[in-house]
């Protein structure tokens, strides 16, 4: 008998939020539980990256209250099994992630089981599981931060991976929350093309889809969603954004390090077009990004490439996720910290790609997007300022529904 089940995988960079908790999570879960409503899943996959924020030592302890809200909210009630890994153990340098998964499964849905990595077999999913702290032990989960000699001369953060593995009315897939890492500098992110960043980038996506291919286990389709940090190619979208400027450069009188860079107007009185610093990037004409969804800047978006081989993306239809304005009374209006790019993703096998859009079915077919003041449905735009809570990265979800046979 064919089973359809509703799926609904989300990814965010709760960094910002937990800088901020106290005044915005309110708002932020709401828009959360307006996508749950409005796709009504029966199964719900939330991978959160940066748990605790940027001063985690300071805010962890706000990390078990914000999963608690959302387990314990009316909207999830309908949910009656939970399962919950957060790495929020800091002490522990050599591993510890900030990744947070938090998985709800609907009443309605019977036939779900997920994995034990130790056994290598799946057992049923029973009532509410967490665990908050160290997730060393934990049968259900695979949790790995990245080597430090992957990159020695930068600076070592708290990025890897946390993968699940799960049966639905017996399809197979293994989900997998990421973290990968950012651009520290403009002007290092202008000097090449590709960047020595998304080189670094690339090295650790490599890194994970081989361990989820190797021999330890059966491989299974997988979904691969969290912060992945892709940027635009900058130093080909710069070229092409200041063709017709002239460009000048400032430098450190110590050591002739350039500090900024700036291209002027040629035919405009040198007005400025372009100014580029360390964490600066400042473009006069930044509707450009928003324009159309910003579907002319999809060519630099050349990250994924490399592994179309091993993955694929639904068609990205909406503006760059990252850095949106922390202003509330800038809600469509990005940072000039960096290159507006779409950092938060979902990626697929191409397995998983090929069963999600079979289309011998009624239902809604396959929608991935932004949650928030960001989702573009046509003209719409948000209503009001309190729709502006994600601080600088957009949450993206993918909803579609799952069709298997019931053995």
């Amino acid at each position: 008998m064919e089973t359809f089940t509703n799926v609904l995988l989300v990814t965010a960079n709760v960094g910002s939020l937990f800088n901020n908790v106290d005044e915005i999570q309110n708002g932020w879960l709401e828009e959360l539980y307006k996508t749950i409503r409005k796709n009504k899943p029966q199964f719900i996959a939330l991978h959160f990256q940066e748990v605790g924020g940027k001063d985690y030592m300071v805010n962890m302890d706000k990390a078990e209250s914000f999963f608690c809200n959302i387990e314990s909210s009316e909207e999830m009630k309908e949910f009656d099994r939970t399962c919950i890994y957060v790495d929020t153990q800091f002490q522990a340098e050599d591993s510890f992630t900030a990744l947070g998964s938090m998985y709800f499964i609907h009443k309605t849905l019977k036939n779900i089981y997920h994995y034990d990595f130790n056994v290598k077999d799946f057992k049923a999913v029973v009532g509410q599981t967490k665990y908050v702290g160290s997730l060393d032990g934990v049968a259900t989960v695979e949790k790995e931060k990245f080597p430090k000699n992957f990159w020695p001369d930068f600076k070592w953060s708290r990025k890897g991976y946390m993968r699940t593995r799960w049966l639905i009315h017996n399809q197979g897939l293994d989900l997998v929350n990421i973290h990968l890492f950012h651009d520290a500098s403009n002007l290092i992110a202008l000097n090449s093309s590709p960047s020595i960043y998304s080189a670094n980038r690339k090295n650790a996506l490599k890194y994970v889809i081989n361990r989820l291919l190797d021999s330890r286990y059966v491989a299974m389709p997988f979904f691969l969603f969290g912060d992945f940090n892709f940027r635009l190619d900058t130093r080909t979208l710069v070229q092409c954004l200041t063709i017709e400027a002239d460009v000048v450069k400032d430098v450190k009188d110590s050591n002739y390090e350039v500090e900024r860079i700036t291209f002027e107007e040629r035919d405009n009185d040198h007005q400025m077009l372009l100014q580029i610093e360390e964490k600066l990037f400042e473009y006069v004409h930044q509707a450009v990004f928003r324009e159309d969804n910003g579907s002319a800047l999809l060519k630099y978006d050349k990250e994924v490439t490399p592994f179309l081989d091993a993955v694929r993306e639904e068609d990205i239809t909406f503006p760059p996720s990252y850095p949106y304005s922390e202003d509330h009374h800038k809600p469509r209006q990005y940072m000039n910290t960096r290159c507006p790019a779409w950092c938060d993703r979902i990626l697929m096998s191409p397995n998983a790609n090929d069963f999600i859009n079979r289309r011998d079915y009624d239902g809604e077919g396959v929608v991935y997007n932004t949650i928030g003041p960001n989702v573009c449905m046509g003209d719409h735009k948000p209503q009001s300022d309190s729709l502006v809570f994600f601080g600088a990265l957009q949450p993206v979800f993918l909803s579609f529904s799952l069709k298997t046979n019931n053995h």
